[in-house]
């Protein structure tokens, strides 16, 4: 059985502790799906609840290359903003992925978090 948080205990935990992942990669570029699930699957091991993230931009396999992307949990309709920056590229793609502090705004924009 799935067991979903509260949006607020999820986002503040991963506030707390920056998650990082490992994407195996064959090209040079993750498309946009591939980049909201390896930063799903990085939070979900971090925190041990699985948001849903959504990311509109390819991410290319390139140190410090980053997006943009939104996350909700559950129910709660409230969304934060997230970076998603490629922290390492050798065999597999390492990323670093940043919760912001805040919710976004109504108009989308999030501010972002620092740890």
């Amino acid at each position: 059985m799935l067991r979903r948080l509260p949006l607020a205990l999820v986002a503040g935990a991963m506030l707390a502790l920056p998650a990082c992942g490992s994407v195996l990669l064959s090209t040079d570029t993750l498309t946009a799906s591939e980049v909201a699930t390896a930063a799903e699957d990085a939070l979900e091991q971090e925190v041990g609840t699985r948001p849903d993230v959504t990311c509109s931009q390819a991410l290319e396999k390139r140190v410090g290359a980053s997006t943009r992307c939104t996350l909700t949990g559950g129910d709660d309709p409230v969304e934060y903003g997230v970076t998603v920056t490629v922290t390492e590229t050798d065999e597999t793609t390492r990323i670093g992925v940043q919760v912001d502090d805040e919710p976004a705004d109504d108009d989308g924009s999030a501010e972002t978090g620092s740890s």
